[in-house]
């Protein structure tokens, strides 16, 4: 009872001293720790950490519309993620993702369009078809709430896949190298339409973008967060939006 008091307390507290502050309107995290929070919570089973993971990401995208954040990216899978960790474990968390996240954001009461980002045929076919329908299902051209689930993803690879599609899209060798800016880059990357994040939190103490959003992130103010994703609580994530309305961005001046 007491300590619940005391956590009401301090998220009160935290919640007053965002009252007025400048807050993000684009953030980006990086979902990880599932698999050490379950170790560290004692099941037998560390794969079981994805499903938690996977519905923890409703409720912290009721804190995002709470405070007014209405652009969300997640990174929930890397390619390297798919390709090399054990196929049982990748199984797992694609069945995470189709029963839990791609059904749950198809819901009509969910604000969010959905958004995807990477190489989704990297993913298994029944993946792709259930988050392919929840981007179809959800697209809304007066939609104010934009969630970009980034799968299946690889910075670098993003950057190539770019750079080739307006090389493609160029008539002339000559016209490409003429065309190649960065503005003309960022319309072919796999967010493209979406304002890059202000801020990107990732959770479990790794202090590292693993290739998340390597362009989009240039000017970012990063915060690194040491609880695992399923243990990821409010006032962590209040904490996140007290470090960035404290700093002064600079965007590289």
């Amino acid at each position: 009872m007491l300590r619940s008091f005391a956590y009401a307390t301090y998220t009160h507290l935290l919640r007053r001293q965002l009252a007025g502050a400048t807050l993000p309107r684009h953030v980006a995290m990086v979902m990880d720790g599932n698999r050490r929070w379950a170790r560290q919570m004692g099941f037998g089973d560390p794969r079981v950490g994805h499903r938690y993971g996977a519905e923890h990401l409703d409720e912290v995208l009721g804190w995002c519309a709470e405070t007014g954040i209405h652009h969300v990216t997640v990174f929930v899978a890397s390619v390297d993620n798919v390709r090399k960790r054990d196929s049982a474990e990748v199984g797992n968390l694609m069945r995470m993702i189709e029963d839990v996240v791609a059904e749950r954001l198809r819901h009509p009461a969910s604000p969010w369009q959905v958004h995807l980002a990477g190489r989704l045929d990297v993913l298994p076919d029944s993946t792709r078809h259930a988050l392919k329908r929840a981007e179809e299902e959800t697209r809304n051209p007066a939609a104010t709430s934009h969630l970009t689930i980034a799968i299946g993803y690889d910075g670098r690879e993003e950057i190539v896949d770019a750079v080739r599609s307006l090389l493609a899209e160029a008539e002339s060798l000559p016209e490409a190298i003429s065309s190649l800016t960065a503005d003309r880059i960022a319309e072919h990357l796999y967010t493209s339409g979406s304002p890059d994040p202000d801020l990107v939190i990732r959770t479990s103490g790794e202090r590292r973008m693993s290739g998340f959003l390597l362009w989009q992130a240039a000017y970012s103010e990063l915060y690194f967060c040491d609880v695992y994703w399923p243990g990821f609580r409010k006032v962590d994530f209040l904490r996140a939006l007290r470090s960035y309305a404290a700093r002064h961005r600079r965007f590289g001046a």
